[in-house]
């Protein structure tokens, strides 16, 4: 296990070198400001984009940056003519996309992010199809099936179950279960020099707090029924208070996702870019800083393995208690009704 986490430092390290500094179009003789030039190079890999860059800084096999999206070119559709050559309109610079969208040019190539999230899709269809062996009692079959199952039934005993309650545990355990594999397979993934932290990307913690969120809002409609619902909105106060009380539950629907999002974007692009600032530090300073920088990297390395699973753990446990508090409106209601 040491070992295996020291060659993934060590191709960190020298993913870094080969790539730090690398500009085709810089001057050869303008002075190198390594600052500048690190932190650029730091924000550009925990960065979403459309060219997603792998090189392999081993010699004498050192390949130039391969864009792999440049196989997905046919997804950029120019609507209108020269619309992708432009810029953003006016009132768009914060969401450029979106701009040219509006205008015409379709850029439907898949991100840094979305590629991640492909192979991390084909990593777990890929167990799942080697660990499905069972025997003729059907006990799974082999380490790999017995880990599947140790971690579907971690999820439904001690996440979905505690906080839904057995009936409406089962039911949400196969979202649940799904939400946990594929956020672990995401964080892990990234942690593998030349790939991208998916999870690092607000957009894709946004898209899963999404789905949340409207997973606990069905859950709470179908548990007490539309009406039910939109009582429920009303916090049960006299209705001269509503104008008060609806705007503050609203309010509330959307912080819990919203802090979903957020923490696990958070946590992963922090891990992420202590990491890289350690390794910084033997490039900006002096080869005799990694005598500090690499144990330091090595410890938050592991620290990282385990972040991982801890915040797949975190949002899986956390989905599960919003779409408790939602299967709970109908609890609500009928005490509501036999209290009547």
């Amino acid at each position: 296990m040491k070992r295996s986490v020291l060659v993934l430092v060590a191709s960190f390290a020298l993913t870094s070198l080969a790539s730090t500094g690398h500009d085709e179009h810089a001057d050869p003789n303008a002075p190198v400001d390594k600052k500048k030039e690190t932190a650029d190079f730091i924000l550009h890999h925990v960065a979403d984009d459309t060219i997603f860059e792998m090189e392999i800084p081993f010699p004498p096999y050192h390949l130039p940056a391969i864009h792999i999206a440049d196989a997905f070119s046919f997804l950029k559709i120019e609507r209108v003519p020269g619309a992708c050559s432009g810029h953003a309109p006016a009132g768009f610079e914060s969401f450029p996309s979106l701009g040219l969208f509006l205008n015409g040019c379709w850029d439907l190539r898949p991100t840094k992010a979305i590629l991640m999230m492909w192979v991390a899709c084909a990593v777990l269809f890929s167990l799942l199809f080697f660990g499905r062996k069972r025997d003729q009692n059907g006990v799974p079959k082999g380490t790999l099936a017995h880990l599947i199952e140790v971690l579907a039934l971690f999820v439904r005993d001690e996440i979905a179950v505690p906080n839904l309650g057995k009936e409406e545990g089962k039911r949400y355990t196969p979202y649940l279960t799904s939400l946990f594999f594929f956020i672990l397979a995401i964080d892990w993934l990234g942690l593998i020099p030349g790939m991208f932290a998916a999870t690092g990307v607000v957009t894709v913690t946004t898209a899963l707090a999404l789905l949340t969120f409207a997973l606990t809002q069905i859950a709470g409609i179908r548990a007490a029924g539309l009406g039910g619902y939109l009582k429920h909105l009303t916090g049960g106060v006299p209705a001269f208070l509503w104008p008060i009380m609806i705007p503050v539950e609203v309010i509330g629907l959307f912080t819990k996702p919203f802090a979903l999002l957020v923490r696990l974007f958070a946590n992963m692009l922090g891990g992420h870019m202590v990491v890289f600032f350690l390794l910084s530090l033997i490039f900006v300073w002096t080869i005799g800083a990694a005598a500090v920088a690499l144990p330091l990297t090595v410890a938050i390395f592991c620290l990282e393995i385990f972040v991982g699973i801890l915040q797949a753990y975190l949002f899986t446990l956390l989905t599960s208690l919003f779409i408790g508090q939602g299967v709970a409106m109908g609890h609500h209601a009928h005490g509501d009704d036999h209290a009547h």
